[in-house]
């Protein structure tokens, strides 16, 4: 009964949870927010000190009062308090409202949450958005998300599929028909990147690096497959020798950033290879038809496309503008009242 009075002050949102970041969409605005999930606080009072990238730059940087924690893991909530302020932090900074009319801002929200994703950590994610003033949220699987915002058919009777590959999980699913008929949530995304990365260089450097420097690394030289002169392609990774305990620092080369990542590449790429065997006929030969779509920060991985597809014999693309494929896909569903209906989980 009251929707139409408090659509006059709130403006609709969509988000993306994610591990790494959050992504906010507002209606009739666009993208306002994306900002790392990191949230730093006092340990003795429990007061947030810091929240997004203000917190990040705190990351392995904090005295012992201070903790700069990442309240997600693994594509769910693993601190609640943590995570509640965090949302409540960024809607108040999309949806500023003169104090006199906050008791009427309470906007709807539709928030990406992995496929894996159990009752409990369902009501924790609904919870925490309406302890942040929601007035409505719905739910949606990251990969159905990620898949309406990257424009595939998925109300059609036929097959689409897409891989999401996050900082926390990667989503794997085939859709038709507004539904996952098969699906895979793999806890291996960005961040297990990151810490292969740190683990090779502990193993053939004796350098300890922080996981910041390690994502930095992948972000400029990583690779899935192998490109010419790849040898040239350099960075300088930083850290502590594991020795002397003193600063060092190592050039690396494209091909060792590869080769560390390769475990992780090479588990994707089989359950990727797994969903498609366990895929109806049918369906099978319009994904061979219509070729495998990548989302996510992850498919931003050189050569992770062509790698894909020379092992699946399948097409691959990338998604415009990956990292927000699942905001996208919550914001079009917020416009779509029918198909927000067939499509979310709660």
């Amino acid at each position: 009964m009251l929707d139409p009075i408090y659509s006059l002050f709130s403006k609709d949102i969509a988000l993306d949870l994610g591990t790494a970041n959050c992504v906010i969409h507002v209606k009739g605005k666009g993208i306002l927010i994306r900002e790392p999930s990191v949230v730093a606080l006092n340990k003795k009072t429990g007061e947030i000190l810091a929240i997004g990238i203000e917190a990040k730059k705190m990351l392995g940087k904090t005295p012992a009062t201070i903790s700069a924690i990442r309240p997600l893991r693994e594509g769910v909530i693993s601190d609640f308090e943590s995570t509640s302020q965090m949302i409540s932090y960024f809607i108040k900074k999309v949806h500023p409202v003169n104090p006199g009319f906050s008791f009427l801002v309470h906007p709807r929200i539709v928030v990406g949450v992995p496929s894996s994703i159990t009752e409990v950590e369902q009501r924790a994610v609904v919870e925490a958005c309406e302890k942040a003033g929601a007035r409505k949220v719905f739910l949606l699987e990251e990969p159905m998300a990620a898949a309406v915002g990257s424009g595939l058919p998925v109300d059609e009777p036929a097959g689409s599929m897409i891989v999401d590959v996050g900082g926390g999980t990667t989503e794997i699913a085939v859709i038709s028909l507004g539904g996952v008929v098969v699906g895979k949530s793999i806890k291996l995304a960005g961040d297990k990147m990151d810490l292969e990365i740190v683990n090779y260089a502990k193993e053939k450097y004796g350098l300890l690096l922080g996981e910041r420097m390690a994502e930095e690394a992948k972000v400029l030289i990583g690779s899935a497959a192998s490109f010419k002169d790849d040898d040239k392609v350099v960075t300088e990774m930083r850290g502590r020798d594991i020795k002397s305990g003193l600063p060092r620092s190592v050039k690396v080369a494209a091909p060792e950033i590869r080769e560390a990542l390769s475990l992780s590449i090479i588990l994707i790429v089989e359950s990727i290879k797994d969903t498609i065997e366990e895929t109806p006929p049918e369906l099978v030969a319009d994904i061979t038809r219509k070729g495998i779509v990548l989302a996510g920060g992850g498919s931003l991985l050189r050569g992770i496309d062509k790698l894909v597809e020379a092992e699946t014999g399948v097409p691959v693309r990338v998604s415009d503008n990956p990292m927000d494929a699942v905001t996208r896909g919550c914001a079009k569903a917020l416009d779509d009242e029918k198909l927000l209906d067939r499509i979310r989980l709660h």
